[in-house]
Formats: C-alpha cells, structure tokens, sequence
C-alpha cells in the first residue's frame, strides 16, 4: 500500500505544478499568444492540456516508482528525485517565463536547461527503475518539440 501511496503523492505534486503553471499561461494564450507570430507546426491551443495532463501524470508515476526503490538504491533514488524536483521547478518557471514575462528569449535559454535537466533526470531513474526511466522519454521528446517552438516563435518575433 505505502509503493501504490508514493506514486499517488507524485502524480498529485505533478498535477499540483501543472495547474498552477497553467494559471500563470491562462490570460497570455488568450491576449499575448494571439498576437504573436508562430511557425506553421504549432499546434492548436487545445492540444497543450491533455498533452501536459499525461505526461505529469507519467512524471509523477516515474518518480513515484524511483522513491519506492529509495532502499534499494539509496543515493542513485536520491540523486535521481532531487533531480526530479529541480526539472519540475524549471518547467514551472518556463511558463512563467514565456507567458507570465512574455520573454521567448529568457524562455528559450530556460528550455534548454530544462532539457538537461530532463535527460540527467531520466538517464538517473533508468539506472534505478527502467519503467520510471522510460516513462520520461515522452516528457523529453515533447520538450524537445517545445523548445523547437520556442526557438520559432522567438525568431519570428524577435
């Protein structure tokens, strides 16, 4: 029961920075974001919740499924929820960036730091639990995309 309890506890951190993340995007999709160019792949606005829904939800089983191997690999388990805890910090604070500040620029650096952090992150829970390590593998490809956008939508309206 306590392993099913960790990963609930994880989802619901990841769905918690989720949704306050998508308060600080809410009014810039419907003002800033309309009035800025964008590359020709940039998905409809509608695609955005359910993507990020799923992914913080396999986030968030991925790290519960590192603390539940905390004993049998206690400094790889911890290095890898630290890391963990600071590339959710980061994707926090890229929509902040994005949309809070309206900053592509300050954004699109904070990307690729958070695409680093996103790799150290999985290559760390590969090593502790493969399932938490290739639940993370989606997460990094659609931040990989992001930060495709990101430069587009930068370069466009720089």
């Amino acid at each position: 029961m306590q392993k099913a309890w960790r990963i609930v506890v994880m989802v619901l951190i990841c769905l918690g920075v989720g949704y306050i993340s998508s308060k600080v995007t809410q009014e810039s999709v419907t003002t800033w974001y309309t009035t800025i160019q964008k590359p020709f792949f940039n998905p409809p606005n509608w695609v955005f919740a359910p993507v990020w829904t799923a992914l913080y939800i396999a986030m968030g089983v991925a790290a519960g499924l590192v603390w539940n191997k905390i004993n049998a690999h206690p400094k790889l388990a911890k290095k890898g929820l630290l890391l963990f805890i600071v590339q959710l910090g980061l994707n926090s604070l890229w929509s902040y960036l994005f949309f809070g500040m309206q900053n592509p620029l300050l954004a699109l650096i904070e990307i690729v730091i958070l695409w680093i952090s996103i790799y150290l992150t999985l290559t760390t829970f590969i090593k502790v639990n493969k399932v938490a390590g290739y639940l993370f593998v989606p997460y990094l490809l659609w931040v990989s995309f992001a930060m495709i956008l990101n430069i587009s939508i930068w370069w466009l309206n720089r």
